[in-house]
């Protein structure tokens, strides 16, 4: 059955559906980056609340900034914007078509649709999955990178920017100057103080152009941090399949795994869904909650891609499955990454490693290693190296995430240990394929990217350790290598 409005009430009736009235709902919300994993988490959320009766006029409007966004508007537009969700427990499969998204602006070069979407005074948020790597941070510094082409751009084009940053400015400008107020802006992509990141990015634009433009904003919008997890693969022909197996025709459904947490700074400007009341945390004390996310499943999941990557394990599960991998897993984040993470309500650092080893074994989660190890150039620095650093500062063991260094560094080669090629998975994968390839002699080379490392190619107790793993893992092999680090 194709998927619509018009069909909802002809799906099989395992099918969880709207029980809301569509037609009545009303925008609140503009998401950027309409992918799967907004679709699987924060669209989830509120489809919930409206399922009992709440939020109807906080619906999504979603909204891209490149060009291949246009091919996902015209597929979600022609099933009417809903979307079916599949989760995938590992004892059971389950289904529902969620509504909560009522529109896709569309997607132009000048971004002039988005920006008159985010200029009505209806949209009261404006949040963003746009990567890690999206934020125009200074990998040096950690700053705002003043100095990218896209900046420099919407910084001489504030009318018709390029990026959704640029847009967000140029709506808040019309907004400011026609009376009608702020909205809040939103990050949901894993970066720690993701809510100051996105501040960062936005005022620091805007003040190029337009300084009295930033001071009001720095003033009158919010940016909580926030916290977002679950994890959701891409979808490719097997997941077409599934929905098509379930009975329903869904030209863009989302996966999902059997667990969701959302944990928000509660900090809006203009009013807000009560997401608590379907399972979010509202707090304002975010950063543990963030870190052990962070380290430990972000981290984890570089942990283990890079190593699979290079034994040709083509999914997270597959790499648990692996008795090596899943042991480097284990020993690194008990003993260097817990020891510098505080418990949060309900977890203790323990339990939480616990879960995500279960999580990660879902063999029903079909999550690639080539894409969990994508972007690793800013991956490493937001998920990895903090840990590396807080291990030095407290005189503790890094000898393990030197190792996950090592095998990065191995990866970035391009060549797998059965000698079958590693396409680019990297926006800087040429620097870091030729920094690679000369560490096979040298591995100093790949830690003097001091845009990465700063000053641990300084510090003898990683670099040391990194020089020896990577030297081992090209002589011996990552299989031996594995055991020489866990026999230990």
């Amino acid at each position: 059955m194709k998927l619509s409005n018009a069909t909802l009430k002809e799906l099989p009736d395992a099918i969880d559906v709207p029980t809301y009235d569509r037609s009545a709902l009303t925008p609140g919300i503009v998401h950027i980056g309409l992918g799967n994993f907004h679709r699987g988490h924060q669209a989830w959320y509120l489809h919930r609340l409206m399922q009992d009766s709440l939020a109807h006029d906080w619906a999504i409007i979603g909204a891209g900034v490149r060009e291949g966004d246009a091919a996902q508007r015209d597929r979600l537009a022609a099933q009417d914007y809903l979307t079916t969700l599949i989760e995938l427990d590992p004892a059971s499969t389950s289904a529902e078509v969620i509504g909560s998204m009522i529109g896709f602006a569309p997607v132009a070069a000048d971004n002039a649709p988005l920006i008159a979407q985010m200029t009505d005074p209806a949209i009261r948020i404006v949040a963003l999955t746009v990567t890690e790597g999206g934020y125009f941070i200074d990998p040096a510094t950690k700053g705002f990178d003043a100095a990218h082409e896209d900046i420099k751009y919407d910084a001489a084009h504030p009318a018709a920017p390029r990026t959704a940053f640029g847009a967000m400015i140029a709506a808040l400008k019309a907004r400011r100057d026609a009376g009608t107020g702020p909205f809040t802006c939103m990050s949901c992509d894993n970066l720690q103080g993701n809510g100051a990141i996105l501040r960062q990015t936005v005022v620091s634009l805007a003040r190029l152009s337009d300084p009295d433009l930033a001071d009001w904003i720095d003033a009158h919008c919010s940016f909580p941090n926030s916290m977002v997890d679950c994890i959701v693969p891409a979808t490719g022909p097997n997941e077409l399949a599934l929905v098509k197996s379930l009975g329903i025709d869904d030209a863009s459904p989302v996966t999902h795994e059997n667990y969701r947490q959302w944990v928000i700074e509660d900090d809006f400007c203009a009013g807000r869904p009560d997401w608590d009341k379907v399972g979010a945390t509202f707090t304002n004390d975010v950063h543990d909650f963030e870190a052990m996310k962070i380290r430990v499943l972000n981290g984890g999941h570089q942990i283990i891609a890079n190593a699979g990557e290079l034994l040709s394990i083509e999914t997270i599960a597959g790499c648990m499955a692996h008795d090596g991998i899943a042991a480097l897993f284990e020993k690194v984040a008990t003993t260097e990454i817990l020891p510098h993470l505080a418990p949060v309500p309900g977890m203790k650092p323990t339990d939480y490693v616990t879960l995500i080893k279960s999580r990660f074994a879902n063999p029903r989660i079909v999550d690639t290693t080539r894409r969990v190890a994508f972007d690793g150039a800013s991956r490493h620095p937001g998920f990895v190296i903090p840990s590396i650093r807080d291990g030095l500062k407290a005189g503790i063991s890094v000898t393990g995430l030197a190792l996950v260094e090592a095998q990065w560094a191995r990866m970035c080669a391009g060549t797998r240990e059965d000698g079958s090629e590693i396409a680019p998975n990297d926006p800087f994968w040429d620097d870091l394929n030729a920094a690679a390839l000369a560490a096979k002699d040298d591995p100093s080379v790949w830690l003097e990217q001091r845009q990465f490392y700063g000053d641990l190619a300084d510090q003898p107790a990683f670099a040391d350790a990194f020089s020896k793993w990577l030297n081992m893992i090209w002589d011996q092999g990552l299989e031996a290598t594995l055991q020489t680090y866990l026999n230990d």
